[in-house]
């Protein structure tokens, strides 16, 4: 990546990886609460999270990226993320397993998506970064959540605040 400076960005885990998204684009961490049912949805939106009033549409990161499902724990969350779109920003609540850190990340350290010989959804992954324990994959949320999902998610905001 070109230019000196940093990422700062919310670490968290599902099962055995770690995941990490902008700090800019989380508005808040909420401890796990079951969403309330709404029908019709893709297969990983699970429902609404109040937000203060607000009808929140919650996704589980999990289903999303194809791992299997998971019970929910003491150490789950459900991340509330505003991400930028051409047109708006959605609101978009994300369970996952745990919060792991707040961290920072040289930009000039974060390689871009692995190749890996065939197509594969890397648009969905800014980069990732080396550590001596792993990697950590950063999303990108824009690109995970758009399309028919981000369509999905703001008509049933729309539904509930009618």
């Amino acid at each position: 990546m070109t230019g000196a400076g940093e990422l700062q960005v919310v670490e968290f885990g599902l099962g055995s990886e770690v995941f990490a998204v902008p700090v800019a684009m989380v508005r808040e961490i909420l401890d796990y609460a079951p969403p309330a049912y709404v029908p019709n949805g893709p297969a990983h939106f699970v429902g609404l999270t109040d937000v203060r009033g607000q009808g929140v549409p919650t996704v589980d990161f999990r289903k999303r990226i194809g791992l299997p499902q998971a019970e929910p724990t003491l150490a789950t969350r459900i991340l509330i993320l505003d991400v930028p779109l051409a047109d708006r920003v959605l609101t978009l609540g994300v369970v996952i397993d745990r919060v792991l850190s707040v961290s920072s990340y040289d930009t000039a350290t974060i390689e871009a998506a692995p190749d890996i010989g065939v197509r594969w959804n890397s648009q969905y992954i800014t980069g990732v970064v080396r550590r001596e324990s792993g990697f950590v994959v950063i999303v990108d949320a824009a690109r995970i959540f758009t399309t028919e999902d981000a369509v999905m998610a703001g008509g049933q905001d729309r539904l509930v605040n009618a």
